[in-house]
């Protein structure tokens, strides 16, 4: 499955919402997101942006696929169901 190539960075953090993670603190033009579903916690960092780069997106999902302990194919089927 294709990643989208028009999704905001308040649109994913809309979307991880299902995996746990909620937003800590934002500064400036960065969101910081954390997830405690698997016991430990986990943060990542994304910009907010009304349009992220394909790669920033492939980075997150890979992330959240090696938190989640999955595949990134996983996640990724998972958040952008058609």
């Amino acid at each position: 499955m294709k990643l989208p190539r028009d999704l905001s960075g308040r649109e994913l953090v809309r979307l991880l919402k299902c995996y746990g993670y909620e937003v800590v603190r934002q500064e400036g033009s960065h969101i910081r997101l954390r997830s405690s579903l698997k016991g430990h916690p986990h943060h990542i960092t994304l910009p907010d942006h009304s349009e992220l780069k394909i790669g920033t997106l492939r980075a997150v999902v890979r992330l959240v696929a090696g938190y989640l302990e999955v595949e990134p194919a996983v996640v990724t089927r998972e958040l952008f169901k058609p």
